[in-house]
Protein backbone atom coordinates (compact mmCIF):
# COMPACT_ATOMS: atom_id res chain seq x y z
CA UNK A 1 0.00 0.00 0.00
CA UNK A 2 1.44 3.57 -0.84
CA UNK A 3 1.00 6.60 1.53
CA UNK A 4 -0.75 8.47 -1.11
CA UNK A 5 -3.41 5.81 -1.20
CA UNK A 6 -4.48 6.12 2.48
CA UNK A 7 -7.54 8.24 3.29
CA UNK A 8 -6.33 10.06 6.25
CA UNK A 9 -10.22 10.68 7.64
CA UNK A 10 -10.64 7.01 7.78
CA UNK A 11 -7.67 6.74 10.04
CA UNK A 12 -8.66 9.20 12.46
CA UNK A 13 -12.09 8.20 12.59
CA UNK A 14 -13.05 7.75 16.26
CA UNK A 15 -10.13 9.38 17.27
CA UNK A 16 -10.47 12.62 19.61
CA UNK A 17 -10.22 15.93 17.91
CA UNK A 18 -8.82 18.03 20.89
CA UNK A 19 -6.17 17.47 23.23
CA UNK A 20 -7.45 15.48 26.45
CA UNK A 21 -6.00 15.98 30.05
CA UNK A 22 -2.99 17.75 31.20
CA UNK A 23 0.68 16.85 29.99
CA UNK A 24 2.76 15.25 32.87
CA UNK A 25 5.81 16.43 31.56
CA UNK A 26 6.93 19.66 30.60
CA UNK A 27 9.89 20.24 28.10
CA UNK A 28 11.22 22.96 30.10
CA UNK A 29 11.30 20.65 32.81
CA UNK A 30 13.01 18.29 30.63
CA UNK A 31 15.43 20.97 29.03
CA UNK A 32 16.71 21.47 32.77
CA UNK A 33 17.27 18.16 33.72
CA UNK A 34 19.64 17.98 31.14
CA UNK A 35 21.24 21.60 32.62
CA UNK A 36 19.24 23.86 29.76
CA UNK A 37 18.06 26.88 30.81
CA UNK A 38 15.51 29.97 28.94
CA UNK A 39 17.86 31.86 29.40
CA UNK A 40 20.83 29.71 27.67
CA UNK A 41 18.97 29.36 24.77
CA UNK A 42 18.18 33.82 24.88
CA UNK A 43 22.35 34.02 25.73
CA UNK A 44 23.40 31.54 23.09
CA UNK A 45 20.98 33.18 20.40
CA UNK A 46 22.22 36.60 21.10
CA UNK A 47 26.35 35.72 20.43
CA UNK A 48 24.94 35.62 16.69
CA UNK A 49 22.79 38.48 16.67
CA UNK A 50 22.88 41.05 14.23
CA UNK A 51 20.18 44.08 14.29
CA UNK A 52 17.74 44.47 11.98
CA UNK A 53 14.27 46.59 10.88
CA UNK A 54 11.92 45.59 13.58
CA UNK A 55 14.62 44.42 16.22
CA UNK A 56 16.59 47.47 16.32
CA UNK A 57 17.91 46.81 20.48
CA UNK A 58 18.69 43.80 21.91
CA UNK A 59 16.34 44.42 24.17
CA UNK A 60 13.23 44.36 22.20
CA UNK A 61 14.84 41.08 20.06
CA UNK A 62 15.33 39.13 23.50
CA UNK A 63 11.30 39.84 24.59
CA UNK A 64 10.90 38.91 20.68
CA UNK A 65 12.77 35.81 21.13
CA UNK A 66 11.43 34.83 23.89
CA UNK A 67 7.90 35.05 22.49
CA UNK A 68 8.88 33.08 19.76
CA UNK A 69 10.52 30.46 22.07
CA UNK A 70 6.88 30.37 23.77
CA UNK A 71 4.79 30.13 20.95
CA UNK A 72 6.97 27.18 19.81
CA UNK A 73 7.29 25.40 22.44
CA UNK A 74 3.55 25.27 23.11
CA UNK A 75 3.39 22.79 20.12
CA UNK A 76 3.59 19.22 21.16
CA UNK A 77 4.90 17.83 18.28
CA UNK A 78 7.62 20.49 18.76
CA UNK A 79 7.90 19.15 21.85
CA UNK A 80 8.35 15.74 21.02
CA UNK A 81 10.95 15.93 18.44
CA UNK A 82 13.50 17.62 21.32
CA UNK A 83 12.68 15.02 23.71
CA UNK A 84 13.15 12.57 21.29
CA UNK A 85 16.83 14.06 20.27
CA UNK A 86 17.06 14.14 24.25
CA UNK A 87 16.39 9.89 24.74
CA UNK A 88 19.07 9.95 21.93
CA UNK A 89 21.67 11.86 23.86
CA UNK A 90 20.81 9.95 26.85
CA UNK A 91 20.73 6.45 25.36
CA UNK A 92 24.12 7.53 23.57
CA UNK A 93 25.48 8.36 27.09
CA UNK A 94 24.55 5.06 28.17
CA UNK A 95 26.28 3.64 25.17
CA UNK A 96 22.78 2.17 24.24
CA UNK A 97 22.18 3.30 20.74
CA UNK A 98 21.77 0.70 18.22
CA UNK A 99 24.93 -0.62 15.50
CA UNK A 100 26.54 2.37 16.95
CA UNK A 101 29.36 2.00 20.02
CA UNK A 102 29.66 4.35 22.80
CA UNK A 103 32.99 5.37 21.39
CA UNK A 104 31.46 6.41 17.86
CA UNK A 105 29.14 8.01 19.39
CA UNK A 106 31.27 10.47 22.03
CA UNK A 107 33.59 11.47 19.09
CA UNK A 108 30.41 12.23 16.99
CA UNK A 109 31.45 10.58 13.78
CA UNK A 110 30.79 12.37 10.96
CA UNK A 111 28.98 8.98 9.22
CA UNK A 112 25.95 9.63 12.41
CA UNK A 113 24.22 12.00 10.65
CA UNK A 114 20.70 11.60 12.43
CA UNK A 115 21.56 14.41 14.69
CA UNK A 116 21.86 16.81 12.17
CA UNK A 117 18.77 15.60 10.35
CA UNK A 118 16.92 15.84 13.90
CA UNK A 119 18.14 19.69 14.15
CA UNK A 120 17.51 20.52 10.14
CA UNK A 121 13.84 18.92 10.95
CA UNK A 122 13.33 20.99 14.43
CA UNK A 123 14.34 24.48 12.55
CA UNK A 124 12.39 23.69 9.24
CA UNK A 125 9.29 22.68 11.33
CA UNK A 126 9.76 25.99 13.01
CA UNK A 127 10.99 28.31 10.60
CA UNK A 128 10.58 26.84 7.58
CA UNK A 129 13.65 26.96 5.15
CA UNK A 130 14.90 30.50 6.84
CA UNK A 131 14.91 27.92 9.73
CA UNK A 132 17.19 25.60 8.25
CA UNK A 133 19.96 28.19 7.23
CA UNK A 134 20.14 29.86 10.82
CA UNK A 135 20.25 25.88 11.96
CA UNK A 136 23.47 25.55 9.98
CA UNK A 137 24.96 29.27 11.16
CA UNK A 138 24.15 28.09 14.61
CA UNK A 139 25.65 24.73 14.54
CA UNK A 140 29.17 25.42 12.06
CA UNK A 141 29.60 28.22 14.77
CA UNK A 142 28.66 26.00 18.19
CA UNK A 143 28.12 29.43 20.40
CA UNK A 144 27.26 29.63 23.77
CA UNK A 145 26.13 26.21 25.46
CA UNK A 146 26.12 24.86 22.13
CA UNK A 147 29.66 23.97 22.29
CA UNK A 148 29.23 21.69 25.41
CA UNK A 149 26.24 20.04 24.74
CA UNK A 150 26.46 16.54 23.38
CA UNK A 151 26.11 15.02 19.61
CA UNK A 152 22.27 14.82 19.67
CA UNK A 153 21.61 17.55 22.01
CA UNK A 154 23.39 20.18 20.33
CA UNK A 155 21.96 20.05 17.46
CA UNK A 156 18.42 19.36 18.58
CA UNK A 157 18.98 22.59 20.40
CA UNK A 158 20.81 24.66 17.60
CA UNK A 159 17.40 23.45 15.33
CA UNK A 160 15.68 25.44 18.62
CA UNK A 161 17.00 28.57 18.20
CA UNK A 162 17.66 28.52 14.66
CA UNK A 163 14.02 27.81 14.00
CA UNK A 164 13.32 30.40 16.64
CA UNK A 165 15.48 33.22 15.55
CA UNK A 166 14.26 32.60 12.03
CA UNK A 167 10.58 33.30 13.25
CA UNK A 168 12.07 36.32 15.46
CA UNK A 169 13.62 37.83 12.38
CA UNK A 170 10.33 37.37 10.35
CA UNK A 171 8.18 38.14 12.57
CA UNK A 172 10.20 41.75 13.66
CA UNK A 173 10.31 42.51 10.10
CA UNK A 174 6.83 41.98 9.59
CA UNK A 175 5.26 43.65 12.69
CA UNK A 176 7.66 46.78 11.71
CA UNK A 177 6.39 46.86 8.57
CA UNK A 178 2.93 46.89 9.12
CA UNK A 179 3.41 49.59 12.36
CA UNK A 180 3.73 53.39 12.52
CA UNK A 181 6.77 53.38 14.82
CA UNK A 182 6.36 57.16 15.84
CA UNK A 183 2.32 57.18 16.41
CA UNK A 184 2.09 53.46 17.00
CA UNK A 185 -0.76 53.17 14.53
CA UNK A 186 -1.13 49.79 12.83
CA UNK A 187 -0.83 50.36 8.86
Amino acid sequence: MKLSNIDERNLKKGKPEKVEGRATIDILDVLSEEGISIQDLVDTAFEMYIPHPGLETRKKAEYLFKRELKYALSDPNLCILIYSGILLEREGRAGNLPNISKSSYEKDMSFIIADEVLGTSIATYIGGSKGAFEFVRYDKQKPGILSNLGPFIDDVIGGLIGGVSSSMYSRGLAEFETKDWKTGEIL
